[in-house]
């Protein structure tokens, strides 16, 4: 960003508003660097540049560039404002081939100078020659330019005239009686230029060779051409710089504009106006809604059905419900549940619950239709959180959010394989309920194995068996198996239901690590890049804004 140094002198009215402007546009400049195109961009940049460096070198002169045609007078002008003989005229210099510069006041002008590329030996100082001007006429920290000839045949004399133009606080343009409406002039210069009325001044020179009466009706009709050509607020000088006739007119309007020092500080603005239409009307002013937290939330949810969260989340709940039903239920119902689809091998995991292999069955390959649903809740969020911005700024989103080459698709696979899910570890109190039901079965067995060997008592007199207590009325053996029994089926019927909350606890995990890793991918590779983008432009926007003033 430019910098102005506290203690350079400033224009007057606002001294702050230039540079203000000047640092916005620098800002604007800078945040739009490789969005908007650097051809726009350029003269911009080139300003913000010439006009820090200007305003450092000197804010008490302005510099004043004399422009017009061969033949047009310019030159005389120039000896007749100066009361010097140091623009050759007439034979012995047909056309301006260089610039000449007189300062009046030499402090900070010498620099001033030469920031504009004159050479010292076309540079010459006023205040060393015997000033005879009247108060009002005084031109005290005038910098007059000579400039070359716009009509000349020589293409480094229009090189170094459109050099030297950009660089002027007030353009007054010499017009001739017999040339003030030549096209060449209005159409390449001054027409283009109707945005910079109020820092242009029109001179018709050699207005002695008018007849008096006429005068007042050709200098309205240089008015009228100025008005048509959009600078209605131009004013007209008429001189004649042989014979002196509205010298002092002009002098005088130079001098009012040197002391109020709105020479130098409009042409500034009209710059930065003129540079930030151009960059405006390309990159825009207005203000967007940015990612709405409706937005950020869709776009999760789209990217999370591409990578198979809810299938994993469905599949881990599911499974878990019935890996503790075949640890914690009854043997004999266990065994018979075996016999139904584990859901968990529908994904192809079978008894590998690892994240990698969670990962691979969710996304086994990403399929076009797959890619295509993803970028298409990207571009949809990029597109939302971009309305209102003009096309460069709506590109350089898009293209943020979904750079080429990126395959958001693999990094959610990989993302979901670094997530730390362990959906297979059995739960410990799985292996208590187990033991249980194994003693429960054991005791069941236990009890029918001796309820049989009674029966073979019963007919084989030499086989004799203790003696047990019957249990109310029941023999001891039978209560022992159908208590046993009954214990282990109220139990298996309890472990399911803590089965069902175990799964919906595993699976409510699971979800919550998938999705704060799809979370982290979305952030990283969408949201960061498109906030980039956004804060970018609210920089470029702050300054733009700053920069129209």
């Amino acid at each position: 960003m430019t910098e102005i140094p506290d203690n350079v002198p400033a224009y007057a009215g606002e001294p702050s508003d230039v540079a203000r402007r000047i640092d916005g546009l620098t800002t604007a400049v800078e945040a739009s660097r490789g969005r908007i195109d650097a051809e726009i961009l350029a003269p911009a940049e080139m300003l913000s540049a010439r006009a820090g460096e200007r305003l450092r070198l000197s804010g008490e002169h302005t510099i004043v560039a004399l422009a017009g045609a061969t033949g047009s007078g310019k030159s005389s002008l120039f000896n007749s404002l100066t009361d010097l003989e140091l623009a050759g005229v007439g034979v012995r210099r047909p056309t301006t081939s260089w610039a000449l510069a007189c300062a009046w006041g030499p402090d900070g002008a010498e620099g001033l100078l030469e920031w504009m590329g004159i050479p010292p030996r076309h540079q010459v100082s006023r205040l060393s020659m015997l000033d005879r001007s009247t108060e009002d006429t005084r031109l005290d920290g005038l910098v007059l330019l000579d400039l070359p000839d716009h009509d000349s045949t020589e293409v480094s004399h229009h090189l170094e005239m459109d050099r030297l133009v950009k660089y002027a606080d007030l353009l007054v343009w010499v017009l001739d009686p017999q040339k003030y409406a030549d096209a060449a002039i209005h159409d390449r210069y001054i027409r283009p230029m109707a945005s910079y009325s109020d820092v242009t001044l029109v001179v018709l020179n050699q207005i002695d060779r008018i007849p008096y009466e006429q005068r007042p009706r050709t200098l309205e009709d240089v008015k009228r051409i100025l008005t048509d050509e959009g600078l209605p607020d131009v004013a007209v000088v008429g001189v004649s710089a042989t014979r002196g006739d509205g010298i002092d007119d002009l002098k005088r309007e130079l001098a009012a504009r040197i002391r109020a020092k709105s020479a130098a500080k409009s042409k500034l603005a009209a710059d930065i106006s003129a540079a930030t239409d151009v960059i405006a009307q390309v990159g825009g002013t207005s203000v967007v809604p940015g990612i709405s937290p409706a937005d950020r939330e869709a776009l999760d949810e789209a990217l999370i059905n591409c990578a198979g969260v809810p299938q994993v989340v469905g599949a881990i709940a599911a499974s878990t419900r019935r890996r503790a039903v075949l640890r914690t239920g009854w043997p004999i119902a266990r065994w018979l549940g075996r016999l139904r689809r584990d859901p968990m091998k529908k994904l192809g995991l079978d008894t590998d619950m690892s994240t990698s292999a969670l990962a691979r069955s969710a996304i086994p390959q990403a399929d076009h239709v797959q890619r295509a649903e993803a970028e298409l809740a990207i571009r949809d969020l990029a597109d939302k959180a971009s309305v209102g911005l003009e096309r460069p700024w709506r590109d350089a989103v898009r293209l943020a959010s979904s750079p080429p080459g990126d395959d958001i698709v693999d990094a959610l696979d990989r993302a979901i394989m670094a997530s730390g899910l362990d959906a297979g570890k059995p739960a410990l109190w799985w292996r208590l309920v187990q033991i249980v039901q194994w003693l429960a079965f054991l005791a069941m067995l236990g009890g029918l194995g001796w309820l049989a060997a009674q029966g073979v008592e019963h007919y084989v007199s030499s086989f004799t068996l203790p003696d047990l207590k019957d249990v109310a009325g029941v023999p001891a053996a039978a209560a022992v198996a159908g208590g046993a029994a009954a214990l282990g089926i109220a139990l298996g019927l309890v472990s399911r239901l803590l089965a069902r909350l175990s799964g919906r606890r595993k699976a409510k995990r699971a979800d919550r690590l998938l999705r704060a890793a799809i979370d982290a991918v979305i952030e990283e590779r969408v949201i960061a890049p498109v906030r980039t983008e956004l804060d970018a432009y609210a920089t470029y926007r702050r300054g733009i804004v700053a920069a129209i003033g």
